[in-house]
């Protein structure tokens, strides 16, 4: 079972506020004025079973590349709704959460990040019973939203979630540089 968030579960937030990767480097600037690194943990959501919904992990796997050490969800060892609750009770009371995860949404808004000082609420769209995550949300649109979201994501081109998974690594990284 597939676990994104959809527009639909990201309540307040609407498709015209979407963000291009340009706008996403300012949105991590604005977290690291009020942060230190050591005080945030990425928590990427979604699985390595499906294109679209490999997200998440393909996330976390480029931030502990790039030298994030407080990452939960990667491709060796996915954050989905088999173990998110476990994961979520293990993070430090004192954290800052940035819980990063896929969306679909319309056509013209694929490529681009709706991002929030609030949490998304993973599985929503597939009527998942999740708990909300993070202080901060990212959700990438990957895909046109449709009738059929799983099988939707599953035709989800590996190419643009891959960029889009970059795209933010590359968005956390730089931006963190500026700060120090």
């Amino acid at each position: 079972m597939s676990k994104f968030a959809s527009l639909s579960s990201r309540r307040g937030t609407s498709v015209s506020s979407a963000m291009t990767p340009a706008e996403l480097i300012a949105f991590f600037k604005g977290i690291y004025t009020q942060h230190k690194e050591e005080e945030i943990t990425f928590v990427c959501i979604g699985t390595d079973r499906s294109t679209g919904d490999a997200l998440g992990p393909l996330t976390g796997s480029y931030l502990l590349e790039r030298g994030f050490t407080r990452v939960i969800g990667t491709l060796t060892d996915p954050c989905d709704a088999t173990n998110l609750v476990t994961y979520l009770a293990g993070i430090p009371q004192d954290q800052v959460i940035i819980a990063i995860d896929a969306c679909l949404g319309s056509s013209s808004e694929v490529g681009a990040f709706l991002c929030r000082t609030a949490s998304l609420f993973p599985a929503r769209s597939v009527k998942g019973q999740l708990p909300p995550v993070g202080d901060y949300s990212i959700a990438a649109i990957v895909n046109a939203n449709g009738p059929k979201p799983y099988s939707i994501l599953q035709m989800t081109s590996l190419y643009q979630v891959m960029n889009m998974a970059s795209q933010i690594a590359d968005a956390a990284k730089a931006e963190l540089k500026g700060v120090k």
